[in-house]
This record gives structure tokens, sequence and C-alpha cells, in this order.
């Protein structure tokens, strides 16, 4: 049975065949009842358009390759759900490749050496599969510039920082003084920080946040009040172990991920301070255990969803040379629980 072609759809449509190029590749106007008559013969004729030609002349594929780090990382589900749900809305193909670096390497990620070679060997094979862009997702936001070499197709990097390449954040620092804002309007202004690792670029961006709220709301300064942890629970066991023994405790904590906030909880417990009445804790990452400890943990949830949306998006313009305006920071929201408690005789911030 020989395959129905455009010159068939353009004889029942009663239009030129020029007409219907137009209308399947939307490359120009075409009148709406003459739309609707092309439109009707390729349903008839059940037309299915070649998409390998159609490809080779625009010289695109419309398909998109995903490198993440790691697919069993908290973070990396929520921006491939992101990235498919803007591929879904305008017929982009997706290619996903999964470098395992969690599995493979542990935590050394510091050391790029140690995962290079995966990360060339993922390029590779996007690149013969003829993808038209590349989007780049870390397992931790990280400098990787220098990192892997695309052969000119464009490339964006998400949950990691690059100095040559556009790359899609989440604003650490407004949402650290977001959640120090949410804390002095309940009335707390000893307010202690648990950080994770100081060679992080979120830990010191969340610490820009605490110092900016700490100076704009003129909460007494007390270095014994920051400690810094390793993101681990046992950090937040032992940290807070400290903060609690003080002569002066704090009557909040914020902690800088929501894994230490389980250390929080059972060191909190083990001294008989009881979460919120006798101390408020407000978490980062918005995990889904947050919502499963006792109490629920308030949190503050980072924009994974939109991060991968606006990461293909960002892609999808610089494949077509389309102009961008500058680019907005998604933001984290803060997600209200059970475990921060409104003090007595508290002054409401505006």
């Amino acid at each position: 049975m020989r395959k129905t072609s455009i010159k068939d759809i353009a004889a029942k449509a009663n239009v030129s065949i020029a007409t219907v190029s137009y209308v399947l590749n939307g490359t120009r106007n075409v009148r709406s009842d003459t739309r609707e008559r092309v439109v009707a013969a390729i349903e008839e004729l059940n037309y299915k358009p070649n998409a390998i030609a159609k490809s080779l002349k625009l010289n695109r594929t419309n398909t998109i390759g995903v490198i993440a780090e790691d697919v069993t990382v908290f973070n990396t589900p929520d921006i491939i759900d992101g990235i498919n749900d803007f591929g879904d809305r305008n017929d982009l193909h997706i290619l996903l490749v999964n470098l395992r670096l969690d599995k493979r390497i542990g935590r050394n990620f510091s050391n790029t050496e140690d995962y290079r070679k995966y990360a060339a060997n993922a390029v590779a094979e996007l690149l013969s599969n003829q993808v038209d862009g590349i989007i780049y997702i870390g397992v931790h936001p990280r400098d990787l510039t220098g990192l892997i070499d695309t052969e000119g197709k464009p490339i964006v990097y998400t949950y990691s920082y690059t100095q040559d390449d556009i790359s899609i954040q989440y604003n650490d620092e407004q949402a650290a003084y977001q959640a120090m804002s949410y804390l002095v309007n309940q009335g707390h202004s000893r307010i202690a920080v648990i950080s994770g690792l100081m060679d992080s670029i979120p830990s010191r961006l969340r610490l820009n946040g605490y110092y900016k709220a700490v100076t704009e709301y003129q909460l007494p300064f007390d270095p014994l009040l920051i400690k810094m942890g390793d993101w681990e629970r046992e950090s937040g066991y032992r940290l807070t172990s400290e903060l609690l023994a003080l002569p002066e405790p704090p009557t909040a904590i914020l902690s800088m991920n929501d894994v230490m906030v389980v250390g929080i909880l059972q060191a909190a417990e083990e001294k008989g301070f009881k979460i919120p009445d006798d101390l408020s804790v407000v978490g980062f990452d918005n995990r889904e255990f947050s919502d499963y400890l006792r109490p629920r943990i308030t949190t503050m949830g980072l924009p994974l969803h939109e991060m991968g949306y606006q990461a293909i998006e960002v892609l999808f313009n610089l494949i077509k040379g389309t102009k961008m305006d500058s680019l907005t920071m998604p933001e984290c929201r803060l997600i209200e629980r059970d475990s921060v408690a409104t003090l007595k005789n508290a002054v409401r911030q505006k």
C-alpha cells in the first residue's frame, strides 16, 4: 500500500503543496478555514510526516539529551519531571543518561577527575544520537566549569554551577533569609544555625542569608550559635547537643538540610527539650521524610520542578537562536508544619 504524501493531502484539501507544508511546519500564517481543511485531510488520510526528513531539513531532531549525575539522589526526579513537562508541551524527545555517581564514587565530588570519563562518555553517547542540546543535572550544587566538552552543542546546567555556560539555580541566600524572617516573626531572636560543609556553595550562600537577617533584624550576634556541620544526621545530633548545653541555649535552630534535623530531634529528646515548645526547628530541602517525622518539620522547599522546566526552556531558546530576557532565579518556599512555636509576647515583624 502506497504511503500518503503531502501531495495527496494537497489534492484532498484543494490547496497547494506549499500550503500543506506551511501548516505542517508552522512556518507561515494560513487562513483558519484553509488550515481546517488541511488538518481534516491529514486526519482522514491518516498522514504520518517523515520525522527524519523533517529533521534533516531543519537541521534539528527535536531531541534533548539529559545527563543526570545520579537519578536516585533526592533532587533529580523532580528536575527531570520539569524537563519532561516542557518537553511534552513542545513535542520534544528526551534522552536520559544516568552517571550513577553516588554509587560509583560516593560523595567525593570535589575531585572531578574521578568522574570526568563518565561525563565524557555520556556526552559522546548523546551526540551520537544527534541531540540538539544537553542539560546537565548535578547531585550537589558545585562549580563544574571545564568538566565536559559538548563539541559546540548548547548545554545548560542545573543544580550545579559553571562559569562558561548557563546554569539554572534556586536562590539559597533568599531561602535562608526567608527562613530566618519566619522565625523572627514567631518571636525568636536567639537563633542558631547548623551549616553544611564550608567548601559547599549552598552553605556559603545560606550563611549569607543568615547573616543578612541577623543584621537587618538586629538580632544578637553570638558566634557560639553558628555551627559547621557536614549535611549528615550525626553532625546535627552532635552540634545540637553542644548548642543545648550553652548557658543560654537558642530558642530556634535553622538547619541547612533536613537530614541534620533528624539528629537535632534526637539530641533535643535526650536533653529533655520538647520541639517546638522548648526549641523550634526549620530545615531545608523538603525531603519526603520531613513530613513523617514527629513533629512534622517546617522546611524550605526547593523549586526543583521549576528548575528543570526553566533549564529546558532556556536550552530550547538557545537551539532556536531566540534572544532571551534576563533569567529570574526560581525561589524556594517555606513549608509550614509543626516544628516552630510562637514565643509568648512575640512582636511580629512587618
